[in-house]
């Protein structure tokens, strides 16, 4: 259900029974009902509709705007009875007065995905309001580009902060426990040293406890500090919280886990984080490649080490033909980028992170000339306009 919150002119030629008409098709080719609300019931929801039925209602819209001044106002017009000109005076004046708006005009199929987009970036910038992403450890030292401001987080998305010490993870791995399911059991049933998988599933019991204790939504783990003292890696741990629904990246990159967390809520899936390790403009296709993409993800995988240490747990899966996102933005919301692309088969190469994934892409130049750091986000499916719509609100 959307609402809307209706005005118009007594003195329009219009019929209620045009109105409805337009409403019912509109809401047709939407998927859901639209319906009519007053001005209280309006102001309380994350996403509503304006619908300005006809001329000569900039006077009405006049007498309640003090009041929705202060929320994007989504102009819905009807192509009748100056509907669309009614609508331009209107939001040429809340603009002029420090409101934010646009007009929803054309054809009924263009206005419904854009109602769709709307709903789904204000649902997604409802969801994450109230919520914590927490770091454990320090950022790794190598990025040097990766800031991140807890501020801008709290004052854009509602989203708190929280700074853990690796001393503690260390305290909670050296439990050596964790709770199974169907994730640990799906590890422990592969080909692979089980000691390994065990150790591995300690680092995401510890992690998981840490989650719960912080009330945390994502984290992200300086986790290469592991490799020393506990002799293992976090990929199968992030691996597993991903799937369960705590977005969970490594080497403390809080922007990279920032959209990580934006992801989920505008697509309701977890995503991978990855390196762009190989471009290859001539021929359309680069390879995102790192150890702990989540499983649902995949159409198949095995165990092996971690690529760069050459011990521990990593996941090597392969994901399917398909549809996807790249996505990607800075530490304090400043910049985005987000592509779609198409997944292609992907040879393994043994000196790449375990994962490896080919993409076709339109073009190369964003990550050779201004890319917003290393590592970027990749989920399955075409949600680039979704994300496009949730920055325009924010």
């Amino acid at each position: 259900m959307v609402a809307y919150y209706q005005i118009k002119s007594p003195l329009t030629q219009i019929t209620d029974g045009h109105i409805h008409h337009y409403i019912q098709a509109v809401s047709r080719e939407l998927g859901e009902d639209l319906t009519p609300a007053d001005l209280e019931t309006y102001l309380g929801q994350d996403f509503a509709l304006l619908y300005v039925a006809s001329g000569g209602s900039e006077g009405y819209f006049l007498e309640v705007f003090e009041k929705l001044r202060t929320r994007p106002c989504y102009i819905l017009t009807s192509g009748e009875s100056n509907s669309l000109a009614a609508s331009m005076e209107i939001l040429s004046y809340l603009h002029k007065h420090g409101g934010k708006g646009e007009i929803l005009h054309g054809d009924i199929a263009q206005i419904a995905e854009k109602i769709r987009s709307l709903k789904i970036a204000h649902q997604a910038k409802a969801s994450l309001r109230g919520k914590n992403i927490g770091l454990i450890g320090n950022r790794s030292d190598w990025l040097i580009s990766s800031d991140y401001d807890p501020a801008i987080l709290m004052e854009k998305l509602g989203m708190g902060f929280v700074n853990i010490s690796m001393q503690e993870l260390l305290a909670e791995i050296a439990k050596e426990s964790y709770v199974p399911n169907e994730h640990t059991a799906r590890f422990l049933s592969q080909n692979y040293d089980r000691a390994e998988v065990e150790k591995a599933l300690y680092v995401y019991g510890a992690i998981q406890r840490l989650c719960e204790k912080y009330r945390l939504s994502g984290v992200s783990v300086r986790c290469f500090d592991l490799l020393d003292t506990v002799h293992t890696t976090g990929c199968l741990a992030l691996s597993i919280l991903n799937d369960q629904g705590i977005a969970a990246g490594c080497e403390g990159d809080i922007p990279t886990l920032l959209s990580m967390v934006i992801l989920q809520a505008v697509t309701g899936k977890p995503s991978f984080m990855c390196n762009p390790s190989q471009l290859r403009p001539q021929d359309g296709y680069g390879v995102f490649a790192h150890c702990t993409v989540p499983v649902s993800m995949l159409d198949g995988f095995c165990l092996n080490t971690h690529f760069e240490s050459d011990i521990g747990v990593a996941v090597q899966g392969q994901l399917p033909d398909s549809p996807c996102t790249v996505f990607k933005c800075a530490g304090d919301l400043s910049r985005y980028f987000v592509c779609q692309g198409r997944v292609a088969p992907s040879p393994f190469d043994p000196m790449l992170c375990r994962t490896q994934v080919q993409v076709h892409l339109d073009s190369f130049d964003y990550f050779l000339t201004a890319p917003i750091s290393n590592h970027h986000t990749l989920c399955l499916g075409n949600h680039a306009e979704q994300i496009k719509t949730l920055f325009s609100i924010l």
